[in-house]
C-alpha cells in the first residue's frame, strides 16, 4: 500500500524540547538509517527540523490489519499541502486568512521491517520555502501570528459557549422557580377545598 495515497489518521504538528547541544554537527536522514523505535525516528526528525528551521507535521499511518500496529509512519513539513480559502461568515468581501500552507514536498517515510527496526525508506530533503532557524519551537513569525490568531479565536468561541450555557442555566432557573410557585399555589388550593370539607362534614355530623 502506497502511504502517500493512504488517508492520514493523525494530522498534527510537533514542537518539543531537546537536550542535543547547539554547536553538534546536524546529522541529516538517509535512506537505509535505522531506529529502535517509531518514537525514535520521530524524535530524531523533530530535533533535525528544529535545527534546520522548519516545525513537523505528524501525517499518515498505515497500520496492521492483525493487531492494528503501527506499520509505517510519514512525517513532514507543516507547510506541505495547501489551505483552502473560504469565505467568511460576511460574504466574499471579507479578506481571507492567510494560509501556513505552501505545497511543500519535504518529508521522511520510515517503516518496520520484520526485525523490529525501524528503517528510512523516503527522504525528501528540499523545501519550497524559506528555512528560519527560532528557539521557540516556530520556523516563521507568520507560523507564530497564526497559531496565536488560532488561539485568540478558540478562546472567543469558549467564551461564546460559555455565555450560551449561562443563559440556559438562568432560563431554566427561572423556569423551575415559576413551576414551584405554581405547584404551591395549587396545593394551597386542594389544601384550602379539604378543610372546607371536613368543616362542612363536622357541622352535618354534629347540627346544633
Amino acid at each position: 500500500m502506497d502511504l502517500d495515497k493512504e488517508v492520514g489518521e493523525v494530522d498534527s504538528l510537533v514542537e518539543e524540547e531537546t537536550a542535543e547541544p547547539e554547536g553538534s554537527e546536524i546529522l541529516e536522514p538517509y535512506v537505509g538509517m535505522e531506529f529502535e523505535s517509531e518514537d525514535d525516528a520521530r524524535k530524531f526528525y523533530v530535533e533535525y527540523a528544529r535545527r534546520i528551521g522548519f516545525v513537523v507535521r505528524i501525517m499518515q499511518r498505515r497500520r496492521s490489519g492483525i493487531d492494528g500496529r503501527t506499520l509505517a509512519r510519514r512525517l513532514g513539513c507543516n507547510k506541505q499541502g495547501f489551505s483552502p480559502n473560504h469565505k467568511g461568515t460576511f460574504g466574499s468581501d471579507k479578506k481571507p486568512r492567510p494560509s501556513a500552507r505552501e505545497g511543500c514536498k519535504a518529508t521522511i517515510l520510515v517503516k518496520m521491517e520484520k526485525t523490529g527496526k525501524w528503517v528510512v525508506t523516503r527522504f525528501v530533503k528540499e523545501h519550497n520555502h524559506p528555512l528560519i532557524v527560532t528557539n521557540n519551537g516556530f520556523s516563521t513569525t507568520g507560523d507564530k501570528d497564526k497559531k496565536i490568531e488560532e488561539l485568540t479565536m478558540e478562546l472567543a468561541h469558549q467564551e461564546q459557549l460559555c455565555s450560551a450555557y449561562r443563559e440556559k442555566l438562568f432560563t431554566f432557573m427561572n423556569s423551575v422557580e415559576e413551576q414551584t410557585e405554581e405547584l404551591s399555589s395549587k396545593i394551597q388550593v386542594i389544601v384550602d377545598t379539604v378543610r372546607k370539607l371536613e368543616a362542612e362534614m363536622q357541622r352535618s355530623l354534629h347540627p346544633r
